[in-house]
């Protein structure tokens, strides 16, 4: 007697899934600990809602199947992006949600609660946890922490972060697949930038989350944006002035410096800064407005007579770059803008089309980025 007749579909995979023995593995996190999971692990509380992107890659049938819990940013941060999650995943609306490491508002006993096999935590959040004693607190209930990166250095830790989560979720072969193709697709920038060693590197100023503030201007030093520049043949204006990854350019600053292309992140805040003047990019988003508040936002003080102001060198890219694995995507987008000449052939709109059809579980959206020129 065979077990198809009398069981559906869906209760064949659960049957199946039922007969994978997870069994101890150590593991050395981005944060060089060494952590010892029972894996494939079954139940994951995500420190980010915004992990969901390398869950995704990951989990393509349903990247919400091993989530038990996780911090209600996707929903905030990256609007577009959950709703369209959302219409094909409704279950991720009850997904319970909890406060944040850094906030202090982390619920413990919620945590247990869930029976987590794994707690996934960005490596930002690592001082902050530690300094609250998260770590043996959670320790002590058999929950382990696990850290990746795709924020603080990203091309140094993506490959490494999406082999871990690989372990994690006995997705080895899907991690492997997927890290082949975001070298490949970087590689198709650097190998061309580094076979001109006598390239001129234009002066790029990134204006981190423009208009989310009245203040001017948070940027980038060597890290995250900085790093995407230097990658696509740029000199990143921020690296000077910011001795770490994040910091601010002062406006004067900025018409001293004089960039010869502006680079605006961006994204929809109206659940931070309802109605602001931030630059909504993103998947699905309305073109013709993101375009005119970029335009809006070089009338400011910082930016009269600047050359990339006057030579119409401005652009707008989505700010969830900056934290997924995604990044790739943003370099050759830089690239273009940046080395136009060099570029003809790239086209970062088909990179990330491809990038939803190999790997992602819903359909591509445009509307990631804009420019003036």
């Amino acid at each position: 007697m065979t077990l198809r007749p009398f069981l559906s579909a869906a209760a064949l995979s659960l049957f199946a899934a039922s007969l994978v023995q997870a069994d101890p593995i150590t593991l050395t996190d981005i944060a060089g600990r060494e952590v010892t999971v029972d894996a494939p692990v079954d139940r994951v509380i995500l420190g980010e809602g915004r992990q969901i992107f390398f869950a995704a890659v990951l989990d393509g049938e349903n990247p919400f199947e091993r989530v038990v819990g996780w911090r209600d940013d996707f929903r905030q941060a990256s609007p577009e992006s959950y709703a369209i999650y959302a219409e094909k995943f409704p279950q991720l609306a009850d997904i319970p949600t909890f406060g944040g490491f850094k906030d202090g508002t982390f619920d413990i006993e919620q945590a247990v609660s869930l029976q987590p096999d794994v707690l996934i935590m960005n490596l930002e959040a690592k001082a902050a946890t530690e300094e609250a004693g998260y770590e043996d607190k959670l320790a002590k209930v058999g929950i382990p922490i696990v850290y990746v990166d795709f924020r603080e250095k990203p091309f140094e830790h993506t490959s490494k972060s999406m082999e871990i989560i690989g372990e994690l979720f006995g997705k080895e072969d899907r991690a492997s697949e997927f890290n082949a193709f975001y070298e490949a697709q970087i590689s198709r920038v650097t190998d061309v930038i580094a076979a001109h060693p006598e390239l001129g590197k234009p002066l790029v100023f990134v204006e981190r989350a423009g208009g989310y503030s009245e203040d001017c201007c948070m940027s980038f030093g060597d890290g995250n944006f900085g790093r995407f520049v230097q990658l696509a043949g740029g000199e990143n204006m921020g690296s000077e002035f910011i001795p770490g990854t994040f910091g601010t350019v002062n406006a004067e600053q900025v018409i001293a410096s004089n960039p010869d292309q502006i680079v605006v992140t961006g994204g929809n805040w109206e659940a931070y800064v309802p109605g602001g003047k931030w630059i909504g990019v993103g998947p699905g988003s309305d073109i013709t407005v993101a375009t005119d508040k970029l335009a809006a936002l070089m009338e400011r003080p910082a930016f009269t007579g600047v050359k990339a102001v006057e030579d119409g060198n401005v652009h707008a890219i989505w700010h969830q770059f900056y934290n997924s694995p995604y990044s790739f995507v943003a370099v050759q987008k830089l690239a273009t803008w940046l080395h136009p000449e060099l570029f003809t052939d790239l086209d970062p709109e088909a990179t990330l089309k491809e990038l939803h059809e190999r790997f992602l579980p819903v359909d591509y959206h445009p509307g990631y980025w804009v420019t003036l020129k």
